[in-house]
């Protein structure tokens, strides 16, 4: 009796000791962690913070000593940036591809993703595989055989040679298809039941129950199709079918060395549309990619 009260006066004490140690290694985990996000918010942040504050500054503040606001603020170099280059011909060219790629994107994606996660099929598992092993390819591999392609069918200097040869990518069918799998099956087997076809099931059914992960997946695409530069400089041969980044980079090579804050002024043209879109819909993603990692 005696010795089973030692033991758990010692365990008593002994516990609190080992709690307040692991409180103390929570917490310089925890530091680390924040120290860490710090770190990748400056890393990420600053050039960001420089583009905007350089497109209000004077090109002699610019070649100035450094300073974190502008001392006198200036929206000379926004009309100097849009008179200096076509951009709305780049805007129309930037939202007709980002627009168009994006709606194939998302159509290929779903459709290809239900078949992988609902339809039986002979050899779906090596589908999938072969899918999984597209995502290692870098699409740098891809551009010569694209361009040969696009150039034997006429297409270049066209919409459809800039759209069509990304309007399906690996990862959008993969995402997908996990936020799929996720979904509860016996709501899809209970329509199957009242009668619903495929069709039926994927419109009424299959869609607004993933949602989140479809937006996620759109967001995606439409922000790698707004910032594409090197396959529209490619295929583009003359400035009335430029996109946005290829008119930046035409921007900086007649304005770079000598007038940064006209350049910077184009940037923001560029990067406020992605933000603006980002803000409404910023509340699906988090959700949409949790969706697309929980079943595998």
């Amino acid at each position: 009796m005696d010795d089973r009260m030692a033991l758990s006066d010692e365990l008593v004490l002994t516990q609190p000791v080992e709690s307040a140690a692991a409180r103390r290694r929570g917490r310089r985990w925890r530091a680390v962690g924040y120290l860490a996000m710090l770190l990748a918010v400056l890393v990420i942040g600053l050039p960001v913070y420089w583009t905007v504050i350089a497109a209000f500054k004077t090109t002699e503040e610019i070649y100035g000593p450094p300073t974190w606001f502008p001392q006198t603020p200036t929206f000379a170099n926004f009309p100097a940036a849009w008179n200096a280059a076509p951009f709305g011909r780049f805007y129309l060219n930037s939202f007709i591809t980002t627009l168009g790629g994006m709606g194939l994107e998302v159509f290929f994606a779903v459709t290809s993703a239900y078949a992988l996660a609902f339809l039986r099929f002979p050899r779906k598992d090596l589908v999938f595989l072969l899918l999984l092993a597209a995502l290692m390819v870098p699409v740098e591999i891809t551009i010569v055989p694209n361009y040969l392609t696009i150039a034997r069918l006429g297409w270049i200097n066209t919409y459809a040679g800039i759209i069509i040869p990304g309007a399906a990518i690996a990862y959008g069918t993969f995402l997908l298809r996990q936020a799929f799998l996720a979904l509860p099956y016996e709501v899809i087997e209970a329509a199957r039941v009242d009668g619903a076809g495929h069709l039926r099931i994927l419109v009424s059914i299959v869609i607004p129950m993933a949602q989140p992960a479809i937006v996620t997946m759109a967001l995606l695409s439409l922000v790698a199709k707004w910032n594409d530069f090197l396959w529209p400089l490619i295929v583009t041969n003359t400035a009335n079918m430029r996109t946005l980044p290829v008119g930046i980079y035409w921007l900086s090579e007649s304005e770079g060395a000598i007038n940064w804050g006209v350049v910077m002024a184009g940037s923001l043209f560029l990067i406020i549309p992605v933000i603006i879109v980002f803000l409404f819909v910023q509340r699906y993603i988090v959700e949409g990619i949790a969706a697309g990692a929980v079943k595998g």
